[in-house]
């Protein structure tokens, strides 16, 4: 009988939904990126201490980049909104090689922190361009998997380049900088040729990738712009701001910051002690990945992000009262899993906010710089609760924030019933 008919398929499984060759090429160019930021980071340090500097002074220079992120922002927002997604991409990335070129001629600190610094300004470009790219490119349906699939080429190649980056620098510091540069010009050529100017998605043949998802022509017409005022109207959208924030204070801030520190003096481990806690924590947040995205296409945004809040907060508390070394990563891996939960689900909320139709380059500049500002706040907080208590106080501090996060998405209505 009728009443009997099955519902459509596609609001419980995403799976059939086939994703658009251009998404394919933005993953693989944010797989190119990773790789060449990974040979960077642990050579970075090293080569600031060269000229003679204090490790602190080696330290700003490595926060020069994430402070400049924060700082412009603002302008790539609007220079999405103005020159397209596309262009401002290419644009970024060729900032960040000629950025990372220059490096590795520095004579110099000042010259060093500058050319670093500069390519900040390159990296929050790209950043909020490429989120642009999916929301518009990515079918409504697939937003979480699709948001998986980036954030675990990321990951890949974060956790590949500073193997690559140790053999280069057996050759001399300054070849991993030429290196990075090289592949982004490379990630710029693969863009500007693979990835057509955007046209806004229409139609239920471009949710499913069909012909009206292609992105063919010379230029995209003018979009409807949706303003940061009415994004912030949206208690959703509101609430996905603190979870950036928390994910930054934690997975970003006082993982790369703290753990490193922690092991040391609390645990008396070596070095390689925290250099495995941080891959561990890698390992946690790629397991994750293989499914949160699905999950938050299916069950939807609000749960996975709840969830990974809890997770990873309390898992972060935990990890400053560990004892010994198997607790200590342990309580790593599953603080990753945790950030590998929440992480696809933000991106489509934000994406669901926006909608395919519609340009937001001020509403993702807003949500990249929760993150950026969770990620340079945390660290300071926590040091200084260090310095006044202990460790286990200033991991606590991450359980709060990420609390305090929980507290706003309680009452927010899921995003995804704003599909398209």
């Amino acid at each position: 009988m009728p009443k009997t008919s099955p519902s459509p398929k596609n609001t419980v499984d995403p799976a059939p939904v086939k994703l658009p060759r251009e998404i394919k090429v933005l993953i693989a160019a944010a797989f190119l990126i990773a790789i060449g930021f990974g040979i960077v980071a642990p050579v970075l340090p090293q080569f600031a201490q060269s000229f003679d500097v204090s490790v602190t002074a080696a330290a700003v220079v490595v926060s020069a980049f994430a402070f400049t992120r924060l700082m412009f922002a603002p302008l790539s927002g609007v220079l999405v909104e103005r020159l397209g997604e596309r262009r401002t991409y290419i644009l970024g990335i060729l900032i960040v090689a000629a950025s990372s070129a220059a490096c590795a001629f520095a004579q110099d600190y000042w010259q060093l922190l500058i050319f670093r610094g500069l390519g900040g300004i390159g990296s929050t470009m790209f950043t909020v361009a490429a989120m642009g790219l999916l929301i518009r490119l990515a079918p409504p349906e697939a937003r979480g998997r699709v948001s998986s699939l980036y954030a675990g080429s990321f990951l890949l190649g974060n956790i590949a380049g500073p193997a690559v980056g140790g053999l280069l620098a057996g050759f001399g510091m300054q070849l991993p900088f030429l290196v990075y540069a090289g592949a982004l010009v490379l990630v710029a050529l693969l863009v500007a040729t693979q990835l057509p100017a955007v046209r806004p998605r229409t139609g239920s043949r471009a949710a499913s990738g069909g012909p009206a998802a292609a992105t063919a022509g010379a230029s995209a017409p003018k979009q409807e712009v949706l303003p940061l005022r009415e994004a912030l109207g949206i208690p959703a959208y509101r609430a996905v701001l603190t979870s950036g924030f928390a994910n930054g204070w934690s997975a970003f801030g006082i993982r790369m910051a703290l753990v490193p520190l922690f092991a040391t003096a609390a645990l008396g481990a070596g070095p390689q002690v925290a250099g495995i806690s941080l891959a561990v924590f890698a390992v946690g947040t790629g397991l994750a990945l293989t499914f949160s995205g699905k999950l938050a296409d299916t069950w939807g945004r609000k749960p996975m992000i709840l969830s990974g809040l809890a997770v990873n907060g309390i898992a972060m508390g935990v990890l400053g009262f560990t004892g010994n070394e198997f607790w200590f990563f342990l309580v790593s891996a599953i603080a990753g899993f945790g950030s590998g939960l929440m992480g696809p689900g933000q991106q489509a909320a934000v994406a669901d906010v926006i909608g395919n139709n519609r340009s937001g380059g001020k509403v993702l500049a807003t949500f990249q710089m929760s993150s950026d500002f969770g990620a340079i706040i945390g660290p300071i907080a926590a040091g200084f609760l260090v310095d006044a208590f202990s460790y286990g106080p200033a991991f606590l501090m991450a359980t709060a924030v990420a609390a305090l996060s929980f507290l706003f998405w309680l009452p927010a209505r899921d995003t995804r019933h704003r599909l398209p």
